[in-house]
């Protein structure tokens, strides 16, 4: 079991109703821990249009998640 800080961003945060959560989790990898926090909250962007960072720092989805991290699930950003 692994305590992990989430932060959301942007349609994430709002699907989400917060900034961020503390959850613990049993995920093997980020792509779990994605999949939990979208069964939990209906996040209607799939993992392919996201990025994921740990502790600031960009990581893959097959990472495994480690105690006391601080993810960060970035969707695509639009601009002009």
């Amino acid at each position: 079991m692994a305590r992990v800080t989430l932060l959301y961003f942007a349609s994430l945060r709002d699907a989400a109703g917060a900034p961020s959560e503390t959850l613990d989790t049993t995920a093997a990898n980020l792509g779990a821990l994605y999949a939990q926090a979208r069964e939990r909250h209906g996040f209607a962007l799939p993992l392919e249009r996201l990025r994921v960072a740990v502790d600031g720092e960009f990581a893959r989805w097959s990472d495994g998640v480690r105690d006391g991290a601080e993810v960060a699930f970035i969707p695509p950003v639009s601009g002009g």
